[in-house]
């Protein structure tokens, strides 16, 4: 699958609507009682393009974008208001935000995850789109830089070490992401006249694999 690494413009996906799908298998028992299960790992994102636009200029910018996508063809980075953090929305990302991993003396490339707990459960989310100069990085409670000291593949989120983090030192990190997507149509169908009078395109946005 071809992915072009630009974001939608972040000003017009302000406002959309979505957040994380999951996929749950139920199957109801003779005695009442339920069995279920889930065939995914990770949650799958949608978000409603649309929704965000409020101009005739607006609308011209997207489907532009979307002709440069070739609608379904190539995936693209979108900018979720709600969670494009690896600390609280409303703070800036620190080196110590989130514990990706634990040295063993050999290991040298880590993956970019973000922790979801409620209570003792704990959801690690892989990150593979963090944005350009925004990751910070430690190692055993001390930061460590970019350049001298590590790299960041900001097309898949692995950070790599020059020299391997000691056996049993904490591997932190800092950072924004977007989040893997591509248009979830091949057709846009919009009334400038509908438009005009409020009525919204559907524009659909579904998160890819990679």
């Amino acid at each position: 699958m071809a992915f072009h690494e630009v974001r939608f413009p972040a000003g017009l996906s302000f406002g959309a609507i979505g957040g994380p799908e999951r996929r749950t298998e139920i199957v109801s028992m003779a005695n009442g009682f339920e069995q279920r299960n889930t065939p995914w790992v990770h949650a799958r994102r949608r978000f409603d393009a649309g929704m965000a636009l409020r101009s005739l200029d607006d609308l011209s910018a997207v489907i532009a974008f979307f002709e440069a996508r070739a609608g379904q063809l190539h995936g693209f980075r979108w900018k979720d208001w709600s969670d494009h953090k690896s600390c609280l929305p409303s703070v800036a990302p620190v080196f110590s935000d989130q514990v990706i991993a634990t040295g063993d003396g050999q290991t040298c490339r880590f993956q970019l995850t973000k922790e979801y707990r409620s209570g003792d459960t704990v959801y690690r989310r892989p990150i593979t789109k963090p944005v350009l100069n925004t990751v910070r990085a430690g190692i055993g409670g001390v930061e460590v830089f970019i350049g001298t000291n590590y790299e960041v593949d900001h097309a898949s989120g692995i950070i790599t070490f020059g020299a391997a983090p000691e056996t049993g030192a904490e591997i932190t990190a800092g950072y924004e992401f977007d989040v893997p997507v591509r248009f979830d149509t091949d057709r846009i169908a919009v009334s400038v006249a509908s438009f005009q009078a409020g009525q919204v395109p559907d524009i659909p946005v579904i998160e890819v694999r990679l």
